[in-house]
């Protein structure tokens, strides 16, 4: 039995998907008339409480055609320490959209309202002036955390008084909107942007949809076109996004209880401490965490390092139970 935990993206596509790909209407995306994705960008930006929205093939040119989309070249773009937007995306604010950064520390991946504001810079012949500031909500640094949405209101007031974008990087939104228990407009009531992925949580085997108001996402789509991002019967991939957001979405709460029940199952095990809040386990190691997956592998579970003493597990619609005690046996019955 292989048992993989290294990522949500790891999913093969349910039958339903593999049935909707294959009698999906298609056209040509790039000249604006493939059927499916219309429905699936129409459906996306009903979804969030959006005027439109925009497919593309990943959650990193989502992200960044909307950094490029609202902000000026030398603009200052604030983001939490170690959010994805800089962390994983090799380099994208300062290639694509030609902006300056800033940081801000959070706690457990939330950013405190008031930090956020005391790092915003107005515009002076001395200073770039911070125009953008990006959430990540669920926190892939931070172990899936969910920043609570009273917070993300604050965020929102802080972005009305200083005329700031407010960006959600919602790759995994689905997952903190099952963990709060809202829905996503709810969710993405405070941000004047939302990008969330189709090939995380969601399953589906490429895509992400970038959503807020028209004159936006028309920029958005400029931004794509130069990246290289149109697609043409790209109604192949949305049919099963489609049947993620309907169907796959529902069920997330399964992945979280088998997360919470492995992290349980490890959780003061000889040398191994465990936590999780929606569909990730992150493993704090006594062993250096490269020995543990070494260690893993060989056992039939398939795991990442996160840190030098940090293993990640990150459960899936195709994580059974069955899996799960598997992978705890593995983890529990030797070390490296």
């Amino acid at each position: 039995m292989i048992v993989d935990l290294r990522s949500d993206t790891v999913t093969q596509p349910t039958p339903e998907m593999w049935e909707a790909m294959r009698s999906a209407a298609l056209g040509d995306d790039v000249l604006g008339d493939d059927p499916t994705v219309m429905e699936l960008e129409a459906f996306s930006a009903d979804l969030l409480g959006k005027e439109a929205a925009v497919f593309v093939p990943s959650g990193t040119m989502g992200n960044q055609l909307a950094l490029a989309s609202a902000t000026e070249r030398g603009d200052c773009a604030l983001f939490e320490e170690e959010a994805h937007m800089l962390y994983y995306e090799v380099g994208a604010p300062g290639v694509i959209a030609q902006v300056t950064t800033r940081t801000c520390p959070a706690d457990n991946g939330v950013m405190d309202p008031g930090e956020v504001e005391s790092r915003i810079q107005v515009t002076s012949l001395h200073t770039p002036g911070t125009t953008f500031i990006g959430v990540e909500n669920t926190n892939n640094r931070a172990g899936g955390s969910v920043v609570p949405i009273s917070v993300t209101q604050e965020y929102r007031r802080i972005a009305d008084e200083y005329g700031i974008w407010l960006h959600l990087d919602g790759a995994r939104m689905f997952n903190a909107c099952t963990d709060i228990g809202c829905e996503p407009k709810e969710m993405a009531d405070p941000f004047d942007s939302v990008n969330f992925c189709l090939s995380k949580a969601l399953g589906a085997p490429v895509g992400s949809v970038l959503c807020g108001p028209a004159e936006f996402i028309i920029k958005a789509r400029k931004w794509r076109k130069r990246l290289g991002g149109g697609m043409r019967q790209a109604g192949l991939l949305a049919a099963a996004g489609l049947v993620g957001l309907r169907s796959v979405r529902h069920r997330l709460s399964e992945d979280h209880d088998r997360a919470r029940a492995f992290a349980g199952a490890l959780d003061g095990k000889p040398g191994l401490s465990a936590r999780a809040q929606t569909n990730f386990v992150m493993v704090d190691t006594e062993q250096p965490a490269a020995a543990w997956v070494s260690h893993l592998e060989q056992n039939g579970v398939r795991c990442m390092a996160f840190r030098k003493n940090r293993v990640r597990c990150v459960f899936h619609y195709d994580i059974s139970d069955e899996m799960v005690e598997h992978a705890v046996k593995a983890f529990t019955e030797s070390q490296p």
